[in-house]
C-alpha cells in the first residue's frame, strides 16, 4: 500500500464524516465539501492502486527480462558446447578415414598384382553392366 492509497482512503473517510455532520446540522455547504472530499479521496486511492499495479508490472517485466536473458545465455553455452563436440567428433572421423585410407593404400602397394587384377575386374564388370545388350 502506498502513500496515495492511504491518503486517499483517509480523505474519503473525512469527506464521509463531513457529509454526515453537514446532513445532521443542516449545513449544505459542509455536505458539498464532504462529497467533494469523498470523490477526491476515492480518486486519489484509485490513482495509488494504479501506481502500485504499474510498479508490480514493471517489477514482473524486469524479472521476466532477466530470466529470459539468463536462459538465452544458458542455451548459447549449450550450443557452443555441442558445436565444439561436433567439431571434435568430425576431426576424429576425418583422422580415422585418413588412417584407414593410408592402410588400404599401403596394402595395395604391397600387393600390386592383386590390386591390378581387382581394378581390371571391376572395370570389366562395370563395362559389361553398362552396355545395352548382354
Amino acid at each position: 500500500m502506498n502513500r496515495d492509497q492511504i491518503e486517499g482512503g483517509l480523505r474519503h473517510l473525512r469527506g464521509r464524516g463531513r457529509t454526515a455532520i453537514g446532513a445532521v446540522t443542516g449545513r449544505p455547504r459542509q455536505q458539498i465539501d464532504g462529497a467533494v472530499d469523498q470523490v477526491a479521496g476515492a480518486l486519489q486511492h484509485g490513482y495509488g492502486r494504479a501506481r502500485e499495479t504499474a510498479d508490480g508490472l514493471h517489477r514482473d517485466g524486469s524479472q521476466f527480462i532477466d530470466e529470459t536473458r539468463s536462459r538465452g545465455r544458458a542455451i548459447a553455452g549449450d550450443v557452443r558446447e555441442q558445436a565444439e563436440d561436433l567439431r571434435r567428433r568430425g576431426r576424429d572421423y576425418r583422422d580415422e578415414a585418413v588412417r584407414r585410407g593410408r592402410t588400404i593404400a599401403a596394402r595395395a602397394d604391397d600387393n600390386r598384382g592383386t590390386t591390378l587384377l581387382m581394378v581390371a575386374a571391376a572395370a570389366f564388370a562395370t563395362g559389361w553392366l553398362m552396355r545395352r545388350t548382354r
